[in-house]
């Protein structure tokens, strides 16, 4: 994609992917730059997949009357070590999945994968290589790490975030309010955020906080 596919990107990490400096979605995520552009995921990342996991009708009062919206939480990845998650808000179904998905683009996290049971050979890639936690309102899930074969062992909405991060086997813990779609999904995704922020050393991750984009 390029200024004739109608992007013309705005941003230095942008810019960047766009000139060829940056060939992959793991280089752009490590550049320690803001990742700001939808479209700069579609060049880098063309076999990304998205899941509807949500679509709910919230209503709040405005000075104009009972203002209706609808809310839709969707999932992204593609099935090898890539994830995002995001929620998004429209006046119309489709507008607010968009809304979603192009949110769910800029929160991509890449997911170390690995073979980190004890019960497991060394080497593969289809499990995490320790356990993660994640949290989102009253829900906390636990991601623990399974010997290939076994699958997933989890609930349907967990099973649909694990499942396009490309993790294939693990066991999963929830507790709270789990019928909470949106909670339940979101903890799942935290848990692999906090699994890909483990293998980043702190002194890396506090330098790319500081980098600011000109």
């Amino acid at each position: 994609m390029s200024a004739e596919d109608g992007w013309v990107p705005q941003t230095r990490l942008g810019k960047k992917v766009a000139e060829g400096e940056i060939e992959t979605m793991e280089e752009a995520l490590n550049s320690g730059l803001p990742l700001k552009e939808a479209e700069l995921v579609d060049q880098l990342v063309p076999d990304l997949e998205d899941e509807v996991l949500d679509i709910n009708m919230v209503q709040r009062m405005t000075d104009s009357g009972r203002r209706v919206k609808f809310r839709c939480v969707v999932v992204v990845g593609n099935r090898d070590g890539l994830i995002g998650y995001a929620e998004g808000r429209d006046d119309q179904v489709g507008g607010a999945i968009q809304k979603a998905i192009d949110i769910g683009k800029l929160n991509l996290v890449k997911i170390p994968l690995g073979s980190g049971s004890w019960e497991d050979e060394p080497g593969g890639d289809h499990s995490l290589i320790r356990n993660a936690t994640g949290k989102a309102g009253s829900v906390e899930v636990e991601i623990q790490p399974a010997p290939k074969g076994l699958g997933l062992a989890a609930a349907e909405t967990p099973r649909k975030v694990l499942e396009l991060a490309g993790v294939e086997d693990a066991w999963t813990k929830s507790h709270g309010n789990t019928r909470t779609t949106v909670n339940l999904a979101k903890a799942t995704y935290n848990a692999l955020e906090n699994a890909a922020e483990a293998r980043v050393p702190q002194r890396v991750r506090e330098q790319q906080r500081e980098v600011v984009e000109e």
